[in-house]
């Protein structure tokens, strides 16, 4: 064989070898002259993730679809004609309510005859070989038949080769895959990657939103070029983040099977497919192959029109002092449908007790009309400070606030003269405002960074002590990387007070955001390489090292600067690092049992302190998809004074950690009182107490007790033994917003509201002449979840609704007795009884017909006292038997 036909056959070999491999590239077509008819059927199901729902929902379609090319290029495009016929249509059968479509034969939809003609109205595809290049229809025809065709549409988009590309579908723009054995075409569709027109929202913290798990694949059989078949599953599950049996499961299968080719008549040659178009009866606009949105509306929806109608406000008065979760919500989805001037009236007939609650909702609706309207009343020179507080806390809430309410808190606090009150807590808002919009990728907005500059030019301008505190805590709320050296800069040379609200704010930072540069400054604050600090200050700064991805030397030198500490600093730390041992979920953990395993280190020297300080951390409850966890921190001074307390309720979810709520009190100047001397380097602090409080990863306005001997002594004598209120109103914590357009061009909507009625107070009782510190914070909260699914088709509507209400209130109390040697302290956690209450609800409608079935369960966890450590148990024997002999 010559050497040319021999190298010939070889690459004919294996260009053979290759296409076999990869699936031999058929060019796919609809000849001319033939009508093409298949069986289309569609399957629906909407089933809720909760094992004692009430059952779920689902549909059934199946129509007769003739396909007829009209005109081909040479190229191999074509113009195909698709239109449905004899669509019959069928829905869950009454009798099969809460069995999950188990029950009788299925009940038949009747559709009008407007409905059934605009169905029938065909559409053209401009289709290459699978590839489906542009959609011709009537754009005036109603959304969901439009989407319906669509979804027929997308199903003739495919390619003949193996290989990864993007398409657009009914879906939207997206990533697929195929791959090519014999007559089979399998298509994997990657649903995370599909871009498309930005409907929805969610809140900014992941915590609060929901877990979104799609897959969909279609398998097509392909015989002599011509379609044979296509199978196309898909399926959603989206359930909390928080709790994962309350969801939904959306299973959506469409079905297309060639039942015949016969002979049609050949169409009249067209030059161009402009012309082919021209040609058809009716009038033909290219549409995109991305459904279109659909907007229910709401018939049975609150209205606030009807509702001042209506208006009592001695009624509504009473309604709110004891208002739950579920009827905020219910406010707040009243408030997102009403016009500007009924949002503004009602704030103007409310009743002073109720106006807090109505300005929370209206917030919190954020609606452009809520908003105008809150802007319209709200006089920042005029209204009391505890409403004006409640608007700012509200706004600083927000689970996804928008830049119109930036702008219109910076607006309101604008070179005006306030009270220190509303204006810390207005820089406070600002901060958090600005931190969640920067999550949501709008840190370009002219609103951002106004904000930004807000707070940086007050912090710049700021010639008290206090203020400077309160800015630097809001750069904490914001957690803007770019704002680290000013925070650093803060902590290094600032006074004691100034130092530690930056070290705060900047374990507001991720770990991600901790970076060489900060850990270098941490590591000089806690050693004290060019200045002393407050204690406070230099174990904040260890705390920051042990807790952001920590290096093993810098815990060797923690641990092993402790043989130089004071007593009780020392025995803070070193029961620190022991907490952390046992916790599974701390990212230090690891390192120190490995570090704990070097005798030099872990030996009775440095773990035999005697102080009374302590560090605690356990969990409090435990499930499939959530970690709650309560921690204590306890620092005492030499003489046996409590100094700080720090108690800790965190949830930790995917990977995810929320400070749902932290409460210090700390107490300064002391050492006076008790006799002791300062120590070498540390500035004498003027006798003080006060509170701080981060809730929902939100730091608060500092409250204080008392300032002075004399202010100490006056609310000693003069106290009304009265909690001071640390937080109290409603919060939305969760809002999501999703539109999941199906490849069947049908719709399912997703919206979750998470309301949070809370009520949190604190108490200090210092007794000087028992010697005794008493302390009491009070949580006290409802929650309600209303989670519903929305599924629109042309001949049915449906919703698969849960709906969860809990009741709870926490109490963390303190007592500490200082004449006892050494001193006495008891820490009690009390859960009361949880009462809990579901509902699960299907709706459906379907032309003139309606339906709901609904199915509930109720009950109560009971209450408990929380174990924390064997000392403390102790402790509270001691002090409390001690009481009841008194």
């Amino acid at each position: 064989m010559a050497p040319q036909a021999f190298w010939g056959s070889i690459s004919l070999l294996c260009c053979s070898f290759l296409s076999t491999a990869k699936g031999d590239p058929q060019a796919l077509s609809f000849p001319a002259g033939r009508q093409y008819q298949y069986r289309y059927a569609l399957a629906m199901r909407l089933d809720p993730l909760a094992v004692l729902s009430s059952g779920g929902s689902w549909l059934q379609a199946e129509v007769l679809l003739g396909v007829r090319q009209l005109w081909r290029d040479p190229g191999g495009e074509e113009l195909l004609r698709v239109q449905i016929q004899e669509l019959k249509a069928r829905q869950q059968p009454e009798e099969a309510k809460g069995q999950a479509g188990a029950g009788g034969p299925p009940a038949e939809i009747a559709l009008s005859p407007e409905a059934q003609a605009e169905l029938q109205q065909p559409i053209f595809i401009s289709w290459s070989s699978g590839k489906v290049k542009a959609l011709y229809g009537d754009e005036a025809e109603g959304a969901l038949i439009s989407n319906l065709k669509r979804g027929i549409a997308s199903l003739l988009q495919l390619q003949p080769h193996t290989g990864t590309t993007v398409e657009e579908d009914a879906s939207g723009s997206c990533r697929v895959t195929y791959t090519v054995s014999n007559h089979s075409i399998t298509k994997t569709k990657d649903l995370l990657s599909c871009t498309k027109p930005k409907l929805g929202f969610t809140s900014v913290n992941k915590i609060f939103g929901v877990q979104w798990q799609p897959t969909s694949t279609s398998q097509y059989v392909v015989k002599d070029g011509v379609l044979q078949s296509v199978l196309a599953e898909e399926s959603h599950m989206v359930a909390l983040a928080l709790r994962s049996t309350t969801g939904i499961k959306i299973s959506s299968r469409q079905q297309l099977e060639l039942v015949s080719s016969s002979p049609a008549p050949e169409e009249e040659a067209r030059r161009s497919l402009e012309d082919a178009l021209a040609g058809t009866d009716g009038q033909h606009q290219p549409l995109g192959m991305a459904s279109l949105p659909f907007r229910r509306s709401c018939t049975h929806c609150p209205s606030l029109v009807a509702y001042l109608k209506t208006f009592d406000g001695q009624r509504a008065k009473r309604d709110v002092s004891q208002a739950a979760a579920w009827q905020f919500q219910r406010f707040l989805q009243m408030l997102r449908g009403a016009k500007r001037r009924d949002v503004l009236q009602l704030l103007k007939r409310a009743p002073e007790e109720m106006l807090p609650f109505v300005v929370e909702a209206a917030v919190a609706a954020q609606s452009v009309a809520s908003l105008a309207a809150l802007s319209d009343f709200l006089d920042f020179s005029k209204e009391p400070k505890s409403l004006l507080e409640t608007f700012l806390y509200a706004a600083a809430f927000s689970p996804r606030p928008s830049k119109e309410l930036l702008r219109l808190v910076l607006d309101k606090l604008d070179g005006k003269q306030l009270a220190p009150e509303v204006r810390e807590t207005g820089v406070i808002a600002l901060g958090s405002l600005v931190g969640k919009l920067c999550q949501q990728q709008l840190r370009g907005l002219q609103e951002v960074e106004r904000g930004v500059e807000a707070i940086l030019a007050g912090l710049r301008g700021a010639k008290e002590e206090p203020e400077v505190v309160i800015h630097l805590l809001a750069l904490g709320n914001a957690a803007l990387p770019e704002t680290i050296p000013i925070l650093l800069e803060h902590a290094e040379e600032g006074p004691a007070a100034i130092s530690a609200a930056a070290i705060s704010a900047l374990r507001r930072f991720p770990a991600r955001h901790i970076s060489s540069e900060v850990k270098r400054a941490m590591r000089r604050i806690f050693h004290e390489k060019r200045k002393s600090y407050e204690k406070t200050c230099r174990l904040a700064a260890a705390e920051i090292l042990l807790d952001s991805q920590p290096l093993p030397m810098d815990v060797i030198n923690i641990l092993l600067a402790t043989g130089e500490m004071e007593t009780e600093m020392a025995t803070f730390l070193l029961r620190k690092v022991q907490s952390s041992l046992r916790a599974p979920h701390h990212p230090a953990r690891k390192i120190m049992k490995d570090i704990m395993g070097d005798p030099r280190i872990n030996n009775y020297h440095h773990f035999s302190k005697a102080g009374v300080s302590s560090s605690f951390l356990g969990p409090l409850t435990a499930t499939e998809d959530l970690l709650s966890t309560f921690g204590l921190d306890l620092l005492f001074l030499e003489g046996g004074f409590l100094r700080k307390s720090v108690s800790d309720f965190s949830l930790l979810s995917h990977d995810r950690r929320l400070r749902a709520a932290q409460v210090t009190i700390e107490a300064q100047g002391m050492e006076s009182m008790l006799g002791e001397s300062v120590l070498e380097g540390e500035e004498e602090t003027e006798l003080m107490a006060g509170m701080s409080a981060i809730f929902f990863d939100v730091q608060l306005r500092p409250i204080v007790f008392f300032q002075g001997y004399a202010d100490l002594m006056a609310k000693v004598l003069l106290s009304s033994g009265e909690p001071t209120s640390v937080v109290k109103g409603n919060l939305l914590l969760m809002d999501h917003h999703q539109v999941i357009p199906l490849q069947s061009g049908l719709q399912v909507v997703v919206k979750v509201l998470g309301g949070l009625g809370l009520d949190i107070s604190a108490n200090v009782d210092v007794n000087i002449w028992e010697q005794e510190l008493r302390t009491n914070i009070k949580t006290r909260g409802s929650l309600a979840i209303d989670f519903q699914a929305e599924l629109d088709a042309p001949f049915l509507q449906t919703t698969v609704r849960s709906q969860t209400e809990a009741e709870s209130s926490i109490h963390f109390d303190t007592f500490l007795r200082f004449s006892s040697s050494p001193v006495l302290m008891c820490l009690q956690l009390r859960e009361e009884q949880v009462p809990y209450r579901e509902i699960f609800t299907v709706s459906r409608s379907a032309g003139n017909q309606s339906s709901t079935a609904r199915k509930g369960r109720q009950g109560a966890v009971p209450s408990r006292e929380l174990a924390l450590h064997r000392d403390n148990s102790r402790a509270c024997s001691l002090l409390l038997a001690a009481e009841k002999e008194v």
